[in-house]
């Protein structure tokens, strides 16, 4: 391995030096830089192998391109302990240094010309990171199942597919497919995203799983998932044909399996009436057995929620609906398509994927239990709400926002959707976000826009309010000889939210409030406000 020249280096760590709180590191893996922006990626083809025996794994991917502007300095990446061996184009080696920890910067000898398409094939090995607390500190998940055989999974959400694998390790370009092959003793099953192509027994005592996606994929949604699998499988006519469904579990979870994986085929069923068709019928649907909770990989949903309801048996909402059903097969497949589907360009805008998945929730409880059982289970999901952070993040340096954009984002599309006050045209919102931008990656101001133009109302400052503000708004007023007053406060400037109350225990109507004080020319005696709304309320 040779190395770039220093003054390289040392110019880019100037143009992107961002303030003390960051590092380079956090720059190269959250930007769009400019060994990034040049080529367009088209297609992954990973082939790795795996040795429980000794945590360890190797293989390479080949990256495949189409140059956007003439550069020779390419950029990929990889975390330790992996280590890059070689990198080759078009036979040839190539020479490439590290930038920063994750990082390496990649001298391509071939000229490199505006619309031609390129490969570039890095050889890699090692023993990769361990997954801490999988799935929030996540890598590589090595366990036994209870015969004491290898159980054995990655997830990789916000820590980035570079913790094993070598790739463009940023958001805002996807592969327009993706093979994954991957090596196994001959005894275990690999499982991985798209269809199971074919499976090669090699002569020193493995197999080669080789799995196909069909669609974009997000570099987090690939996985492996390595185990003694059952499997067995069903099929659903949807809104786009026949969707296969296909399950793989520990042996000794068979039977609970046949039973509680019932639920993935229902949540399909709820998230097409409100979603649309599910985005990927050409890679099927999965759920997967793994050692840790669950994540939304794409196609191949894992599962870890012990095969009961709830959250580990507990009802995130303290209402008693969220344990009517399997949180894990809800919140994860409902990613297909907030995550998979549409996904975020910069993790700081991670509340696209989380605020709706989150509401899915209580779409899948309404779509069951009725309306006003999905409305109870939003509310009592504010329980876990803490607001201390803002929910969108720092841009440009792979950080996401607060934890709250769970349950506060979620409370925030339930309050926009009661001044929408229309059903039908909410759930066309929602199924046209899916259909507008199919498998397309996105900016937040993309889908504010959205919902503020299809809700025929100007929802900037709710999103600025709910997003960008730890605060929660406060509607105050008071009732004196009759005459009702009423103002926001505790909330951003020209903050305008119109509010559903209830007069004088009448029907429900609007009234729209501002920072100002506001008078009702009408005899007011009681008020009521909609619980459906995120605010808090003070009475004087």
């Amino acid at each position: 391995m040779k190395f770039l020249p220093f003054l390289l280096l040392l110019s880019v760590q100037s143009l992107f030096a961002q303030n003390s709180t960051y590092t380079f590191e956090d720059t190269l893996r959250g930007s769009v830089t400019p060994q990034r922006a040049w080529w367009d990626l088209t297609y992954y083809d990973l082939n790795i192998s795996v040795d429980p025996s000794t945590e360890s794994i190797k293989g390479h991917t080949a990256i495949q391109y189409t140059v956007l502007e003439n550069n020779q300095i390419l950029q990929v990446d990889l975390q330790p302990p992996l280590k890059i061996d070689r990198i080759l184009q078009d036979g040839v080696a190539l020479t490439f240094e590290p930038a920063g920890r994750f990082a390496y910067f990649v001298r391509l000898q071939k000229p490199q010309r505006k619309g031609a398409s390129e490969t570039v094939t890095v050889f890699y090995s090692g023993n990769p990171r361990k997954a801490k607390r999988a799935p929030w500190d996540g890598g590589f998940s090595w366990s036994k199942d209870k015969n004491n055989l290898p159980f054995i999974a990655t997830s990789c959400q916000g820590l980035g597919s570079s913790a094993w694998w070598p790739c463009k390790d940023h958001m805002y370009d996807e592969p327009d497919s993706m093979r994954i092959a991957v090596t196994t003793p001959a005894h275990l099953m690999d499982v991985s995203n798209g269809r199971l192509r074919k499976t090669i027994e090699n002569a020193d005592s493995t197999k080669t799983y080789e799995w196909f996606v069909a669609n974009p994929i997000n570099n987090y949604g690939v996985n492996v998932n390595i185990a003694q699998y059952a499997h067995f499988s069903d099929t659903l006519h949807g809104e786009k044909g026949v969707l296969t469904l296909d399950y793989y579990v520990l042996p000794e979870n068979l039977e609970k399996a046949k039973v509680q994986f019932q639920q993935g085929k229902q949540t399909i069923r709820a998230f097409e009436y409100w979603f649309g068709p599910y985005p990927f019928y050409e890679d099927g649907y999965k759920l997967v057995e793994v050692p840790y909770l669950g994540m939304e990989h794409q196609s191949s949903v894992t599962y870890g929620n012990k095969y009961k309801n709830g959250y580990l048996g507990s009802d995130m909402s303290g209402t008693g609906w969220g344990s009517k059903w399997d949180y894990i097969i809800i919140h994860e497949s409902g990613h297909e398509w907030f995550a998979n589907n549409v996904t975020y360009k910069d993790i700081a805008d991670m509340w696209i994927h989380e605020s709706f998945t989150t509401y899915s929730e209580a779409l899948f409880t309404e779509y069951y239990y009725g309306k006003q059982a999905g409305a109870e289970y939003a509310v009592g999901l504010r329980r876990g709400i803490n607001n201390r952070k803002p929910i969108i993040g720092d841009y440009d340096v792979n950080a996401e926002g607060s934890g709250d954009m769970y349950p506060k984002g979620a409370n925030m599309l339930h309050t926009i959707r009661q001044i929408v006050d229309n059903d039908q045209k909410w759930r066309e919102i929602l199924r046209g976000i899916n259909r507008d931008f199919y498998h397309q990656i996105v900016e937040t101001k993309q889908i504010e826009d959205y919902i503020s133009k299809h809700g025929g109302h100007d929802f900037s400052k709710v999103f600025d309010q709910y997003l960008r503000n730890t605060s929660i708004p406060m509607f105050e007023y008071k009732i004196e000889k009759g005459k009702l007053q009423y103002r926001w406060m505790n909330c951003i400037e020209g903050f305008n939210m119109p509010l559903k109350v209830s007069i004088n225990k009448k029907a429900q109507q609007f009234i729209y409030p501002s920072t100002e004080w506001q008078t009702w020319n009408k005899k007011v005696k009681q008020l009521e406000v909609d619980p459906n709304f995120y605010v808090r309320v003070l009475e004087n």
